[in-house]
């Protein structure tokens, strides 16, 4: 898994690669909370290049997005993969997360 954040007016794109499973969802946890520490409390996640996500990274960005609500903040996510938005389907997050197409568009949602 590679992630990597690229830092915009008032909001943080985050964009995750690869497998996001028990092994690297910590990581991905960790990097969220990093910039919800640094005060940037609006994030989008791309997930385009995410080809797995086991529901421990799931667990990361509902905490994630917890975390940002309760400090004034919100958590989008952008482009999920075909595999990644059936697992969002199955676990029925596609109602707590708004999702963006485009993370243009998701960014610009601020």
């Amino acid at each position: 898994m590679d992630v990597t954040i690229s830092e915009m007016n008032r909001v943080d794109l985050v964009t995750v690669s690869g497998r996001v499973d028990s092994s690297t969802a910590g990581e991905l946890g960790r990097k969220l909370n990093d910039q919800l520490d640094s005060g940037s409390i609006n994030l989008v996640v791309d997930l385009e290049k995410v080809d797995y996500m086991s529901s421990a990274g799931l667990r990361e960005l509902v905490a994630a997005l917890k975390r940002a609500k309760k400090d004034g903040g919100d958590l989008r996510l952008a482009r999920p993969s075909p595999r990644v938005k059936e697992v969002l389907d199955l676990a029925g997050l596609t109602t707590i997360f708004e999702i963006f197409d485009d993370p243009v568009a998701a960014v610009g949602s601020f």
